[in-house]
């Protein structure tokens, strides 16, 4: 069932008529910030374009224009006899060393994880190379579906030297593995990261909710400690519509 209609007093929502930024954009950009920090929960309605440009004190066009963006990057839908409704927010994540459970949760995200597989496995070749270890060495293989309000948002691929952590399912679906990684007395340091992104396969388009052939990020990262040994090759992808990632670039 819908959620109720959002109190635009309560979102602290106002635009600002002598800034040069139009008016429709301000609006967007208030309510898409409402919607990444959880005030404006999936479910939530906004109600129809009138009410809200009555509350507001804007002109219907505008705000018809402001809700049009939303509904372009996919975070709120109209729907007949419901009104203006979110859908989700979309994750921006920062490239640093962190985990997407500790992202989500400093967003308010509600992460939850189920766990695919825990295992020991042969290192396959690239495996092996992050490690530094013979192809074939026993390594500790954990897969999960990381969701967020409900809605799976990721499929994690992790490798990790056999023996390293104790990796419980039960403990892997209630925590962060950086965090269990930390807790071990683990000093995560450093780590070399590539981001790319292809189209979904038939069964990895079904776990993440997503048509076949749609565009996934992919994430491929090896981690060290700080003693420089690799303690973790992952290998990951997401959904684009949900998902993506910030860049902060410098002048050299």
């Amino acid at each position: 069932m819908p959620k109720p209609i959002a109190d635009a007093a309560a979102l602290e929502l106002g635009v600002d008529r002598s800034s040069p930024v139009p008016l429709y954009y301000q609006l967007s950009q208030q309510l898409e910030a409402a919607i990444e920090q959880g005030r404006l929960a999936p479910g939530s309605l906004l109600g129809n374009e009138i009410e809200l440009a009555a509350r507001l004190g804007l002109s219907r066009p505008t705000v018809r224009q402001a809700i049009q963006t939303l509904v372009d990057k996919g975070l709120v839908v109209r729907r007949r006899g419901v009104g203006t409704q979110v859908v989700h927010s979309q994750v921006r994540r920062p490239l640093e060393l962190s985990s997407l459970y500790d992202d989500l949760e400093a967003a308010g995200q509600r992460p939850a994880t189920r766990v695919l597989r825990n295992t020991v496995v042969p290192a396959t070749g690239p495996v092996a190379a992050a490690f530094g270890i013979p192809e074939g060495t026993e390594v500790h293989l954990v897969e999960r579906m990381r969701s967020a309000h409900d809605e799976p948002m990721a499929l994690l691929r992790n490798h990790l030297p056999a023996g390293l952590v104790d990796l419980s399912t039960e403990r892997l679906e209630t925590t962060g593995l950086y965090r269990m990684m930390r807790v071990a007395g683990i000093t995560l340091h450093s780590a070399r990261q590539t981001v790319g992104a292809r189209l979904a396969a038939t069964e990895e388009a079904a776990q993440l909710a997503e048509p076949e052939g749609a565009p996934l990020l992919t994430m491929e990262r090896t981690t060290y400690d700080d003693t420089g040994r690799a303690v973790e090759f992952g290998s990951h992808v997401y959904r684009a519509s949900r998902y993506s990632f910030d860049f902060q670039l410098l002048v050299p």
